[in-house]
């Protein structure tokens, strides 16, 4: 299934977001900062990994700060770094870079950890063809932030709302009345988008390539099963995609990986990842 890969975060779209998050953190100023400095003292400031990571965020960082402050040196989206080394550098008033430093952490922090966690699931996949893909499960108001930073790991993105693709899942089948009701109904009014379907047992994809689906998502079925299924699959046609999901984890990832499916849809690599540690020290 080819859905829109999400290979930049826009510019306008990325300050609106930050001048909305940071609304929320700072509504009548800061109590703290403004009354030990001044807006004349400058100070410098270093972005520092606390840990391995893959960085993910440099628009953000580009994006969050005003004028007087300037971003010296900033790490291009994508790069390895070890534990203590420098990720960017910020010069400003430091009222400015105070006030606003929580939030540019706390998205970075945010983002490098999804790219962290997709790299290492991605490299796991890559030698048998398999694309790691996200999922919805995502920080609501932080959608489009996360899924490029699947992107930046190495994974894929799929569908990235609901008018981006048509996936019809059990709750769908068991409103219209059965799989086929469901297609029928599809096709008579959207002709445009290719048709997705999940399924739990073995008879429903027969019943899928009856219906002639452009794809197939396996869900919670055992490697065993899902190995059966895509033969099953492929030998319909080379060309139906086939992915595989349901509670898929890095831990249990090496037991799908030699099933044939085409791609691995992973809700872990958005909802469960704990925020890296990234630091900001003024120095």
């Amino acid at each position: 299934m080819n859905y829109e890969q999400i290979d930049n975060l826009p510019r306008e779209y990325t300050k609106n977001k930050i001048k909305e998050f940071l609304k929320e953190d700072i509504p009548r100023g800061d109590l703290t900062t403004d009354n030990i400095y001044n807006a004349k003292e400058i100070v410098e400031a270093q972005i520092q990994a606390g840990e391995q990571l893959i960085f993910c965020g440099k628009n953000i960082v580009m994006n969050t700060f005003d004028k007087g402050c300037k971003v010296k040196k900033i790490s291009e989206d994508g790069k390895n770094y070890k534990k203590n080394q420098i990720i960017g550098i910020i010069t400003g008033p430091a009222t400015e870079i105070l006030k606003k430093e929580r939030v540019m952490l706390n998205l970075i922090q945010r983002l490098s950890s999804i790219s962290t966690k997709t790299y290492q699931v991605a490299q796991k996949a890559k030698k048998y063809n398999i694309k790691i893909l996200d999922t919805r499960k995502t920080t609501p108001g932080m959608r489009l932030f996360e899924k490029y930073a699947v992107k930046i790991g190495g994974g894929w993105n799929h569908r990235m709302d609901l008018s981006s693709g048509i996936m019809i899942k059990d709750n769908h089948i068991k409103a219209a009345g059965g799989i086929k009701k469901a297609i029928d109904k599809i096709r008579r009014k959207e002709n445009l988008f290719k048709i997705e379907l999940e399924v739990d047992y073995y008879d429903q994809i027969e019943e899928g390539l009856e219906c002639n689906v452009d794809g197939f998502l396996l869900d919670n079925m055992r490697p065993e099963e899902i190995k059966k299924s895509v033969q099953l699959i492929k030998q319909k046609s080379k060309n139906i995609f086939v992915e595989a999901s349901g509670g898929i984890t890095e831990k249990s990832l090496q037991r799908y990986l030699k099933t044939g499916v085409d791609a691995i849809s992973m809700g872990e690599i958005t909802h469960s990842v704990p925020n890296i540690d990234i630091r900001l020290e003024i120095i």
